[in-house]
């Protein structure tokens, strides 16, 4: 009765300290931990499921899972960071072991929000949340209710991000949203790195216990290196870039010899630009002008327009057939106002911010701009134009592709795409 009763207390403090040890592990192998979930990714990617009934459900819950797990590692690595920040100098340098490169903008501008506004926090949160999850409830309305019922769930996932976007555009001052609104996982866990010098008194520990450095005979009696006293019948040698050099006669081996390649890329990741003194806040430039808050709300509520668009459409020919689906008009409505608030932007920075959006924006501003434009490249995969034109290249490919070594899986893979493409609303959303 004893031991039960022990064994019974033993497992509850195990299960208490569950989730302590769960975050220390994940604090400490956070390079291990994103490799599982780039796997797991990957793996879903794979497998979109039109083979197996049921199937694209599962391997999309599969997916949204992972994705959820993410974000609760990177909720685990944020809290450590905070926590670190808080020890004091000397604790930080015997504890950690971290070789930190310069932030990325989009890492200080993001840091700055989550740190300054637990209510950034929180939105930021929710919205990487309905993203991460918005083609799986896409799957189940559909599944459960038919098209009526999947549109109806499309608008309201919209409009729920809508808010957010706007809440986070109001929370920063009228500033324009970055993409994605929290920071990435490089940015919370950075690269480990193991003490120089303990490592090279290892190598020289393990070199002088196996005999293959003789200190006494490479070294003289003042304590130096002595050269050989004649190099006759000794090879030719030379120093390579590309390979190390061992030292004839003491056995040390000389590392490579960086490239200017190498130098630069080192150099530049180490130079302070005009964005790295900037304030973190002012990385992007306030919205303070009645057409640039305009175009910045257009494009938020674009997602909103489109899908009711599209839901208006689908209920005036029944949701049945997919005649409904090479309707033009809820396309050509919804990439206009994209284009427009792109264009409108545009025009605002050209008027208010010298050198407007070619040369007086920060990098983290062209940086967003660049992320937009590949969004409207998207429009080619959504709506009137898949059905009508990028659709039959898509059968092209995949029947090419079919029956031929190796590039048949290819094919089968993008046939399987084409159905959630067709299908699925989600599937093809940039925001």
């Amino acid at each position: 009765m004893t031991s039960l009763s022990n064994a019974s207390v033993d497992l509850t403090r195990a299960a208490i300290s569950l989730p302590s040890a769960y975050s220390n592990y994940v604090a400490s192998n956070s390079s291990s931990v994103s490799g599982i979930e780039t796997s797991l990714r990957s793996l879903t990617y794979l497998l979109p499921g039109t083979r197996y009934h049921d199937s694209e459900l599962a391997s999309e819950g599969v997916h949204t899972f992972v994705q959820l797990l993410s974000i609760y590692h990177d909720h685990l690595l944020k809290n450590r960071e905070a926590l670190g920040a808080l020890l004091p100098t000397a604790i930080k340098a015997n504890t950690t072991k971290t070789q930190r490169t310069k932030p990325s903008l989009h890492a200080r501008y993001t840091m700055f929000w989550t740190s300054s506004s637990s209510l950034y926090t929180k939105i930021a949160t929710l919205l990487k949340v309905a993203q991460y999850t918005e083609l799986l409830w896409e799957m189940i309305a559909r599944r459960r209710g038919g098209e009526k019922t999947r549109w109806r769930v499309v608008v309201l996932l919209e409009t729920f991000k809508a808010v957010c976007r706007l809440l986070l555009m109001r929370l920063t001052h009228a500033r324009p949203l970055v993409s994605p609104p929290m920071p990435l996982r490089e940015d919370l866990a950075p690269v480990q790195s193991e003490d120089s010098d303990q490592e090279f008194s290892e190598d020289l520990r393990l070199a002088d216990d196996e005999g293959s450095i003789d200190i006494k005979g490479a070294l003289g009696d003042a304590g130096v290196l002595t050269p050989p006293l004649s190099d006759a019948g000794k090879p030719a040698s030379s120093l390579s870039t590309t390979e190390p050099y061992s030292m004839p006669r003491t056995g040390f081996t000389l590392p490579t010899l960086p490239t200017p390649d190498t130098v630069s890329a080192y150099l530049l990741d180490h130079v302070l630009t005009a964005d790295d003194v900037k304030p973190a806040k002012d990385l992007l430039h306030q919205l303070a002008t009645l057409r640039g808050q305009a175009a910045e709300v257009m494009y938020i509520l674009r997602p909103v327009i489109y899908a009711l668009m599209m839901q208006r459409v689908a209920g005036i020919y029944g949701y049945e057939g997919s005649k409904w689906k090479r309707h033009w008009t809820p396309w050509l409505i919804g990439i206009t106002m994209e284009y427009l608030a792109r264009q409108l932007a545009k025009q605002d920075l050209a008027s208010r911010v010298p050198g407007g959006a070619r040369t007086g924006l920060s990098a983290l501003e062209r940086e967003e701009l660049r992320k937009r434009g590949w969004g409207l490249a998207w429009w080619g995969m959504r709506g009137a134009f898949y059905e009508n034109i990028t659709k039959k290249w898509v059968y092209g490919v995949a029947e090419a592709l079919k029956g031929k070594p190796v590039l048949d899986l290819v094919g089968v893979v993008v046939d399987e795409y084409e159905f959630l493409w067709s299908n699925y609303y989600f599937s093809t959303s940039t925001m």
